[in-house]
């Protein structure tokens, strides 16, 4: 069992606040950390990497104590087994790709021949970092943090900048590989679908607090409001006219207008993302 019980003073753009934790989740599992820019994501990460020590509480993974406030426990990076797969990839350009995979790593032959097919990179290993694509890089980061022979693997966005095609490929290998090799996982997104594809469960937070905890469909298909059809999207401009207002909401990739009652346009502002719910909506779908 994974630990998380922590408490972390933050700054944001509404000024202090405080990251507040409690979870436990099974080892071996894919953890989601969803939510808004500025919520406490990324120092998760970090507090379970070491890189960030959290103001008190107790991280554990099994019976090994990351870090322990009241018996002054803050375990070295280096001893904590953890993987990191950034989003800009931290890879080294002076060093071809095998090379790059094993940098810092253990010699284990075996695990580095065996990640290295399990991503298909062994057409690869001599190439030049600068000559592969965004898609090819990515893989070469997650291929160096899984030849390490992570406990935890910590993942940052590492998905945001690929394409549709790409992203959805990687994203299985991820999800194959750590149940390959029985590495628990926690995974920072914006994207729903990539939560829903990913997680075995999601941590739902907000100015540092958790709004929901548990699987994908606990945590986002058990709303409150009720609906035929609900879409999450965002606001990218609200026009005012005499009787109406009509808001532009960005649903992937698709501008939807919805007409507001102005009283209820008082509540929306550009940035907010929402729900569009349709009650009496009969849907069909094609593929794209």
């Amino acid at each position: 069992m994974i630990e998380l019980q922590v408490q972390k003073h933050l700054y944001g753009v509404k000024g202090e606040f405080v990251l507040e934790l409690d979870i436990r989740v099974p080892i071996g599992r894919f953890v989601s950390i969803f939510g808004k820019s500025g919520a406490g994501k990324s120092t998760i990460l970090r507090m379970l990497s070491g890189l960030q020590k959290p103001d008190s509480g107790r991280i554990m993974l099994g019976n090994k104590v990351f870090f322990d406030s009241e018996k002054n426990i803050n375990l070295p990076i280096k001893d904590r087994k953890v993987g990191f797969v950034f989003q800009d990839y931290a890879l080294f350009p002076h060093l071809n790709v095998y090379k790059n995979i094993i940098f810092g790593n253990n010699k284990d032959k075996n695990r580095i021949d065996e990640v290295i097919s399990l991503m298909e990179l062994e057409s690869f290993c001599d190439k030049k970092i600068c000559t592969l694509s965004g898609g090819q890089a990515q893989r070469v980061a997650i291929a160096r943090a899984f030849v390490s022979s992570p406990e935890v693997l910590l993942l940052d966005e590492p998905l945001s900048a690929l394409d549709r095609g790409m992203k959805h490929k990687i994203q299985e290998e991820l999800k194959s590989l750590s149940k390959h090799f029985n590495i628990s996982s926690f995974f920072v997104s914006h994207d729903l679908g990539e939560v829903f594809r990913l997680s075995d469960y999601v941590i739902s937070i907000e100015d540092g607090k958790i709004l929901k905890f548990g699987t994908p469909q606990e945590v986002f298909l058990n709303q409150k409001y009720s609906g035929k059809m609900q879409i999450n999207g965002e606001i990218l401009n609200i026009t005012k006219t005499n009787v109406v207002c009509i808001a532009d909401v960005l649903v992937d990739h698709s501008i939807v207008k919805i007409t507001l009652d102005p009283s209820e346009a008082r509540e929306f502002k550009v940035g907010d993302r929402v729900v569009i719910i349709a009650k009496a909506f009969n849907p069909s779908m094609v593929l794209l």
